[in-house]
């Protein structure tokens, strides 16, 4: 059975200042998530849902997606506010004021219908590399619909850092080549810019990170049986934080929770790939450095796709 590669693009951007998904950073207007995809295709995938903005559609479409779809098995679907809300639970979350998405849950949820074997997730504006995003397909492509073992590609948080400000990691703790927990560190940087010493502000602390540190950069696999413990998990989320106008439904936290409530273990692959994404408006110029990088060494085509 062939892996789906389900992708999350619905975010707002608001450090980037654009809708980062499909900015162009490769030499025929291609953004960072065609290379993605392409590395999915390349990889065994069977198909590809992106997750998007119903606002981004139009530009969506022109910019990414038709020529995807012309090469590949590719569909989207929206993640709207109200989409997974009761008419109540509407009304609740629309008096708190709320404008950016429910999550990374929340969006996963709303694509429930168009997976139908186990899939990867991933984030638009990351760039993963090949090696993991293959590693994890030819893993999802042996297990079944009902399997309980589910998997992530961790990343050496050195390896996964900007010079640009603060990025988000969830750091895991592993044992035996499964995931023990991850704890979501929303702010860690550099200590200055000169700097290589790496600090995470949590809880009103300051903690020193090694760099060492697997962190989980959203690259997870599944099967559908996952899907049990996400709507348990966003069940429970609207119930405490729907009033909340900037909480939101994580996916690596609801992950946990099928290791916490015994439901399954997650499998954790490790790469050593160099991260680089589209977090900050300065970051651009470097993807689009590495990303000819690539290019020039052959390692992706001047063209990726053929149409």
């Amino acid at each position: 059975m062939k892996p789906t590669l389900l992708v999350l693009a619905a975010g707002m951007g608001s450090r980037y200042g654009g809708v980062k998904q499909i900015d162009e950073v490769g030499k025929h207007g291609e953004c960072l998530l065609d290379f993605s995809t392409f590395d999915a295709k390349k990889s065994g995938y069977g198909k590809v849902v992106y997750i998007i903005r119903k606002d981004i559609e139009k530009d969506f479409r022109e910019r990414l997606f038709d020529r995807v779809a012309r090469n590949f098995n590719a569909e989207y679907v929206f993640q709207t506010q109200d989409a997974l809300l009761t008419a109540e639970e509407a009304k609740i979350a629309e008096s708190a004021g709320r404008k950016k998405p429910w999550g990374t849950i929340h969006a996963v949820l709303c694509a429930k219908e168009k997976i139908n074997e186990p899939f990867a997730v991933i984030n638009a504006d990351d760039y993963y590399g090949r090696s993991g995003i293959e590693t994890l397909g030819k893993y999802l492509a042996s297990i079944e619909n009902d399997c309980s073992e589910h998997a992530m590609v961790g990343y050496v948080l050195g390896k996964t850092m900007s010079r640009n400000g603060s990025v988000s990691r969830g750091v895991c703790e592993t044992e035996g080549g499964y995931l023990k927990s991850i704890v979501e560190n929303t702010k860690i940087s550099y200590r200055s810019q000169d700097s290589d010493d790496i600090i995470s502000e949590l809880d009103g602390k300051k903690i020193p990170l090694s760099g060492k540190e697997t962190v989980s950069m959203n690259l997870f696999g599944f099967s559908p049986k996952a899907f049990q413990r996400f709507e348990a998990y966003w069940d429970n989320f609207k119930k405490t934080s729907l009033p909340l106008p900037t909480a939101e439904a994580l996916l690596p936290v609801a992950a946990s929770d099928i290791i916490k409530y015994g439901e399954g273990k997650i499998k954790v692959f490790t790469s050593e790939e160099n991260w680089f994404g589209m977090t900050y408006p300065e970051d651009k110029t470097v993807v689009k450095s590495e990303i000819a990088k690539k290019i020039e060494s052959g390692y992706y085509p001047e063209k990726l796709w053929e149409k």
